[in-house]
C-alpha cells in the first residue's frame, strides 16, 4: 500500500470521527467510507424542528405566559376592581381620663370598577390570552426558518462530501490504472504525473468538503442540541398547494397573526386606559360599637359610604398616547409584512418551478455523463483514448453528478422555503 493511500485512510478516519459525517441512506461507498458512525443522533428535519423548538425560551416561558394572561382574565370576571381591603379601629380615653370612653369599628372596603372598565378588561385580558398564543405560533415559524436553513445547508454540505469522496476513488482508481501502463510502457512519466495530480486535487476537495461539513453540523448542533449522523433523513417536506392570493393565508399565518394580536392588544390597552382616568371609587361597609363612660350602654351603629377620587384629563395621557402608538406602529408593520408575503410568496413559487426544471435538465445531463464515462473508460483501457480526454471525461461526469445532486437539495430547500413563506412548520412526507 502507498503513502498515499495510507494518509488518505487515516484522513478519512479523522475526518469521520471529527464532523459526523453522513452520507446518502443505502450506499456502499458511505459504508466503506464510515463503517462505524458514533456520537449523534439520526434526525428527520421535523424531528430537528422539534429538538430546537424545545430549546427556544419562547417555549420554555410559553406555559407561565398563558397562566399569566388567564389570571387576568380571571380578574378582569371578579366583582370588584381590586381586593376586598379589612379596616378595624380602636378608640378608648384609658391613657388619659379612663372615664369608659370607647369605640371599636370593624369596617370592609370594596373597590369598585369604573364605568365601562370591567368590560374593557375584560376584552383585554382575552386580546392577551390570544396574543400569547400568537406569539408563540410566530417564534415557532422564525425557529423553523433557522433550522431549515441549517438543515438544507448541511444536507448540500453532506453530499458535497460524498461526491467527493467518489471522485477521489475514481481518481485514485485512474491512477493505480495510469501506473500499471506506465510499467508496461504504454504510456509516459508525464501521464502518471497527470494522474497523480488529478488524485492530489480530489484530495483536496474532499478536505474543503470535510471542513464545510463540520461547520454545518456544528451549526446544526448549535440548533438542536444533537450532532446529524448517519441515517439522518434528506427526503422533502410535503410540496404544499400554493393558493392563488395571499388573501386565504392572511387570517391563518403565524407572523401575519402575531402582528395583528399585538395591534388588537394595543387597542385595547388604549380604550381601558382612556377609563381609567381616575382611581376606582371605593364602597365602605362598616360596624361601630361605642360607649361615652362607664355604666352607659352600648351603642350599635352602621355606617354605608362611598368615596369618589377626583380624576385628571393629563393624569393618564402619556399612557394613552404609547398605547396608540403602539397600534399604529404595529398596523404598519402589520401593512409591510402583508407585502413582504405577498412577494415572497410568488419568489418562492417560481424557485420551486425553477428547481424542478433544473433537477430534470441535471439528471439528464448526469445520466449522459455516466455514459460516456463508460465509453472512455473502455476505450481508455484499450488505449483508443489519450488520458488528456479521459480525464477531460472524469471532470465532466464529476459535476455533472455534483449538478444533479444539487439540484435534488436545491428542489427540496426550495420546498421547504415556499411552506416558511406560507406559514407551515416542518412536516415528514
Amino acid at each position: 500500500m502507498s503513502r498515499t493511500t495510507i494518509v488518505f485512510l487515516a484522513s478519512r478516519a479523522l475526518f469521520a470521527s471529527l464532523c459526523g459525517l453522513v452520507m446518502l441512506p443505502n450506499s456502499s461507498l458511505w459504508a466503506q467510507a464510515n463503517p462505524i458512525n458514533t456520537g449523534g443522533t439520526a434526525l428527520s428535519l421535523k424531528q430537528a424542528f422539534d429538538a430546537a423548538w424545545q430549546r427556544q425560551p419562547e417555549a420554555q416561558s410559553l406555559d407561565q405566559r398563558r397562566e399569566a394572561a388567564e389570571a387576568r382574565r380571571q380578574v378582569a370576571e371578579s366583582w370588584t376592581a381590586e381586593p376586598l381591603s379589612l379596616e378595624l379601629a380602636a378608640k378608648t380615653d384609658q391613657p388619659l381620663k379612663n372615664q369608659g370612653d370607647r369605640e371599636y369599628a370593624l369596617g370592609v372596603t370594596l373597590p369598585l370598577w369604573l364605568p365601562g372598565e370591567r368590560s374593557q378588561s375584560g376584552a383585554l385580558a382575552e386580546a392577551e390570552l390570544v396574543a400569547v398564543g400568537s406569539r408563540a405560533s410566530a417564534a415557532q415559524l422564525r425557529t423553523a426558518a433557522s433550522v431549515r436553513d441549517a438543515w438544507w445547508d448541511w444536507q448540500r454540505a453532506r453530499v458535497e462530501q460524498l461526491l467527493a469522496i467518489e471522485r477521489l476513488e475514481n481518481a485514485r482508481r485512474l491512477a493505480s490504472d495510469v501506473t500499471k501502463r506506465v510499467k508496461a510502457g504504454d504510456l509516459a512519466r508525464s501521464d502518471q504525473h497527470q494522474a497523480d495530480g488529478a488524485a492530489a486535487t480530489a484530495e483536496v476537495a474532499l478536505a474543503d468538503a470535510a471542513s464545510t461539513l463540520a461547520t454545518t453540523s456544528q451549526h446544526l448542533r448549535a440548533l438542536t442540541g444533537a450532532m446529524p449522523v448517519a441515517g439522518s433523513g434528506d427526503a422533502a417536506e410535503p410540496t404544499p398547494a400554493v393558493p392563488a392570493d395571499f388573501s386565504t393565508l392572511d387570517a391563518t399565518h403565524p407572523a401575519v397573526r402575531e402582528l395583528f394580536d399585538r395591534a388588537e392588544v394595543a387597542r385595547r390597552v388604549a380604550d381601558l386606559t382612556k377609563i381609567q382616568k381616575r382611581n376606582n371609587p371605593e364602597l365602605l361597609l362598616a360596624t361601630t360599637r361605642q360607649r361615652d363612660a362607664f355604666g352607659e350602654a352600648w351603642q350599635q351603629t352602621i355606617t354605608v359610604g362611598v368615596r369618589f377620587p377626583f380624576g385628571s384629563e393629563s393624569r393618564n395621557r402619556a399612557k394613552v398616547g404609547a398605547a396608540r402608538a403602539e397600534a399604529i406602529e404595529t398596523e404598519g408593520l402589520l401593512h409591510l409584512e402583508r407585502q413582504r408575503l405577498v412577494s415572497d410568496l410568488d419568489a418562492a413559487r417560481l424557485l420551486v418551478e425553477a428547481a424542478q426544471a433544473r433537477q430534470a435538465a441535471t439528471d439528464k445531463r448526469a445520466r449522459l455523463a455516466r455514459e460516456s464515462r463508460a465509453f472512455f473508460e473502455k476505450s481508455f483501457r484499450l488505449g483508443e483514448t489519450d488520458l488528456p480526454t479521459r480525464l477531460r471525461i472524469e471532470l465532466e461526469a464529476v459535476e455533472a453528478e455534483r449538478q444533479s445532486t444539487r439540484a435534488r437539495i436545491d428542489l427540496a430547500a426550495s420546498i421547504s422555503t415556499l411552506r416558511q413563506v406560507m406559514g407551515l412548520l416542518p412536516e415528514q412526507k
